[in-house]
């Protein structure tokens, strides 16, 4: 059985179409037109082992912010659908990860309920042409409309690009674990509710 999913969205802010294989081996293939974004996207895709493209087109005559925010909106929604109804996966992901002085460590719960805790700052206000509020925004997107709880507590830093790409990874890590399927699961829906 596949789970890989293939998904667009078009508003008049953004025009984007995602393919996702959570079975993947880290093959991507990025194009936002936001430098830094596409080679945190990269990061993800390649750490999760997730198979991803990502071909986006925004305003960004206006600035980033719906490019990353959708992109992240369309991504948490195609694992939601690649994931069906959760039978068989881990469900919980954690990983720590360093980036010489950063260390950012993110923790997931598949769990069809959407929330976030972000214990991350930025020492500078962009990297590239892509502001760091925005880091925050994609990961509240992503987990908002995949429907997970969502932990990243960043532990050391000063540097914004090594806090950001500790982010990414962190994340992907457990995200990774997270979805993979348990062979002692038996294929079972991993809740004591029977359904998640």
């Amino acid at each position: 059985m596949t789970r890989k999913i293939e998904l667009s969205r078009k508003t008049s802010e953004t025009d984007i179409v995602i393919s996702f294989n959570p079975d993947g081996t880290g093959r991507t293939d990025i194009s936002t037109g936001v430098g830094f974004f596409d080679h945190m996207l990269t990061a993800f895709g390649r750490h999760g082992l997730f198979d991803l493209t990502v071909k986006a087109k925004g305003d960004l005559h206006i600035d980033a912010h719906h490019t990353v925010e959708d992109v992240g909106i369309l991504l948490g929604q195609a694992l939601q659908a690649a994931l069906g109804d959760k039978r068989g996966i881990n469900r919980f992901g954690h990983a720590i990860v360093p980036m010489d002085e950063a260390l950012v460590e993110a923790a997931v719960d598949l769990s069809g309920r959407a929330f976030v805790v972000w214990g991350v700052k930025f020492e500078r206000p962009y990297i590239g042409n892509m502001d760091t509020q925005m880091v925050e925004e994609f990961f509240r997107a992503l987990a908002g409309n995949g429907l997970f709880n969502l932990h990243v507590i960043e532990r050391a830093g000063q540097n914004a690009h090594h806090v950001a790409e500790a982010a990414f990874k962190a994340v992907a890590r457990a995200l990774r674990q997270a979805v993979a399927i348990d062979p002692r699961a038996a294929g079972e829906i991993p809740s004591t509710k029977g359904v998640i």
